[in-house]
């Protein structure tokens, strides 16, 4: 004879809360999908997940927290520490400066007397950080990056070849603003090298749980709490999170640090990463963007995380 069934275990408190969350938010229809990278309009409406990762390593996550998407600009926090642990502070700030623009993630925002980026947040600062990515050739970088990233989600990661191959071939902008910078003198090379790496960057596929894992090695002083593996360097973490709270959400991070006031950043596919230090990371996946680029779903889980708890 079987033996008795065991009953499932009761959902912890946060488990229950972030329950309550997802089936508060789930209702919204607010927002579009993105299709000016025409791979990324393929993602539907209704997909949505929320993760919180703790500094101790639990991870509790909800919904479409295991559909894979792309990180596209959440790329961006990462590289810039691993910009500064391989060139040191000097190094970046001659590159890209750490000021807040208050313009879009696309916007052209250089210093007209050097060239620089005005922070690594925007694509110009992006591609300039970018291009601080060590190897001795593209495979060896791709492969330091890539490295580094699978490093914060606790996972091997890889590249969803689609989404690359339609930013590339449709990234007019992104090129012109890396033309630019070569003409200043902030990429020293042929500027399509660390353009390509940029594109590869962007199209990296995590899941909405690998953000919050992700969140919590920034939350954990640049440890990763599942794997015990140091990230970053707890000063460059620092300065990381600093940049994210200042630059992170584009044209609505003033906005953003007064109504949330937690280190964020977003990205088109959707997913939002967010940091509240000492304590946990979050997580949250859901393609409808409102008009800066941001998941609405996203904004207003954060919203709602920072109020409540």
């Amino acid at each position: 004879m079987d033996g008795p069934k065991v009953p499932p275990a009761p959902a912890s408190p946060l488990e229950q809360y972030l329950q309550r969350l997802y089936d508060k938010f789930a209702r919204l229809e607010d927002g579009q999908v993105a299709t000016y990278i025409p791979e990324l309009g393929r993602a539907r409406a209704s997909w949505f997940g929320i993760a919180i990762a703790t500094v101790d390593g639990r991870v509790y996550d909800v919904g479409n927290s295991q559909v894979p998407f792309t990180i596209q600009s959440i790329s961006k926090p990462l590289v810039y520490g691993l910009a500064l642990e391989s060139c040191g502070v000097k190094g970046v700030l001659k590159k890209v400066g750490v000021e807040p623009s208050g313009e879009a993630f696309n916007s052209i925002s250089l210093d007209p007397h050097t060239g620089r980026p005005l922070n690594p947040m925007i694509n110009a600062g992006a591609i300039a950080t970018t291009s601080l990515v060590p190897g001795t050739d593209p495979g060896s970088r791709w492969t330091q990056l890539l490295d580094t990233f699978s490093a914060f989600a606790g996972r091997s990661l890889g590249m969803d070849e689609s989404v690359y191959i339609s930013e590339r071939d449709t990234g007019h902008r992104n090129r012109a603003i890396a033309h630019l910078l070569r003409n200043f003198g902030i990429l020293e090379a042929n500027p399509e090298e660390p353009l390509d790496l940029y594109f590869r960057q962007c199209s990296v596929s995590v899941t909405c749980r690998d953000l919050a894992v992700m969140a919590a090695c920034l939350a954990n002083g640049g440890v990763n709490p599942v794997t015990g593996r140091r990230v970053l360097e707890p000063r460059n973490t620092g300065r990381v999170l600093s940049v994210m709270t200042s630059c992170g959400m584009y044209d609505y991070s003033g906005e953003w640090i007064y109504s949330v006031g937690l280190p964020a950043k977003s990205g088109v596919a959707g997913g939002i990463l967010a940091v509240l230090p000492g304590q946990f990371g979050i997580g949250v996946f859901s393609p409808p963007l409102d008009e800066r680029g941001n998941s609405v779903r996203g904004v207003q889980v954060c919203e709602a995380i920072s109020r409540e708890l």
